[in-house]
């Protein structure tokens, strides 16, 4: 196993980016470690200087502001699948990261370490990808706001440079049914907890009179990261809410998207059949908690 030479606690924003700044790649960001810690142990990591951002107030705060959402890069999925407000207000990503790994890994894995992971099946990004949301990146040389579906590079690989940035805060539209907005989310593992999902669904959805203002659909593991079918996402606008709409939605969607055959995952042809099943089975869901079923 690789060791690191130090280890910094900084207490604001500003002290971790000015050791990132200093220390030239040579250094960082660390969160909960779930992912950078083992990937220590394997060699596939090296970095002399580890910055902890678990320290800094801001980041680990949950801010349900008028319309929206802000959420610490240092938030864990605990704190996420656990709060009332983003129960209310966001109920697609208390679904996602409550099941995310084990008691142990919620506690201490961070949201921003679920989008710098960049792994196309990750629970908390499948949802925030849903959310549309935005991520504030903070470096030496300022801010700068991208939206999650822009951060990918492929399989494990983000354009997030952990070595000189740090996702500092996610903002995302609030789910709120007043508005006739509604989420939900599916997914489908081997067993039920400490598993990676053969696939993965989070819907976002607005209704009007019956019919579909718009959605956004989001699902893993499909394709080098998180997949949104923005052009079915288009077709079912004006569309109604009915059975038989969700029904061809469902069925277009699984014949764009391309999983691998895995032995981990399950065959190509069975993946594409239960994200036709998945995809169904949360839009459905997320149109009855607006309090009118589909059919």
């Amino acid at each position: 196993m690789r060791r690191w030479e130090q280890y910094f606690t900084p207490q604001s924003l500003e002290e971790a980016i000015f050791l990132l700044d200093k220390y030239k790649g040579a250094g960082k960001i660390i969160g909960g470690g779930t992912d950078l810690i083992p990937q220590f142990r394997d060699n596939k990591e090296e970095s002399k200087y580890l910055v902890d951002v678990t320290q800094i107030p801001e980041m680990k705060e949950i801010s349900l502001l008028e319309d929206s959402f802000v959420i610490g890069g240092a938030v864990t999925h605990a704190q996420l699948a656990g709060s009332q407000d983003v129960y209310n207000y966001a109920q697609v990503l208390a679904e996602a990261t409550v099941c995310v790994g084990s008691p142990q890994i919620r506690n201490m894995g961070t949201i921003s370490g679920n989008i710098v992971n960049a792994q196309p099946a990750a629970d908390g990004a499948i949802a925030l990808t849903a959310l549309d949301a935005q991520v504030h990146i903070t470096s030496a040389d300022g801010e700068k706001v991208v939206p999650i579906t822009e951060l990918y590079r492929g399989v494990g690989k983000s354009k997030v440079d952990s070595t000189i940035e740090v996702i500092s805060k996610i903002e995302f539209k609030k789910i709120d049914k007043v508005q006739n907005v509604s989420s939900a989310f599916e997914r489908l593992a081997s067993r039920k907890a400490l598993a990676l999902p053969m696939v993965n669904v989070a819907v976002c959805l607005k209704t009007t009179g019956g019919q579909f203002d718009w959605a956004r659909i989001a699902i893993g593991p499909v394709a080098q990261m998180p997949f949104r079918p923005f052009l079915i996402e288009d077709e079912l606008r004006g569309m109604p809410t009915d059975e038989e709409s969700i029904r061809i939605i469902a069925e277009e969607v699984s014949q764009l998207v391309q999983p691998r055959s895995s032995k981990l995952r399950g065959s190509a042809d069975y993946r594409k059949e239960m994200v036709k099943v998945l995809v169904g089975r949360a839009l459905m869901k997320a149109i009855a908690r607006l309090g009118s079923e589909p059919y």
